[in-house]
């Protein structure tokens, strides 16, 4: 009975880990100057086309 709200859980679990580790990654990666990459910046909902690479 309760597998599947285990389940739910977990996904949720994941996808929360998934996109706080790809803000972290795009945080790091602008703030040392680079170009974050564009996984991150998908997982985040961000175009890597629209995303400036230029640096500040």
């Amino acid at each position: 009975m309760s597998t599947p709200r285990k389940n739910k859980f977990f996904a949720t679990l994941d996808t929360f880990v998934t996109v706080f580790g790809s803000a972290v990654a795009v945080s790091a990666a602008v703030e040392g100057g680079r170009a974050p990459k564009a996984k991150h910046l998908r997982t985040l909902g961000i175009n890597p086309t629209d995303f400036p690479s230029n640096g500040r």
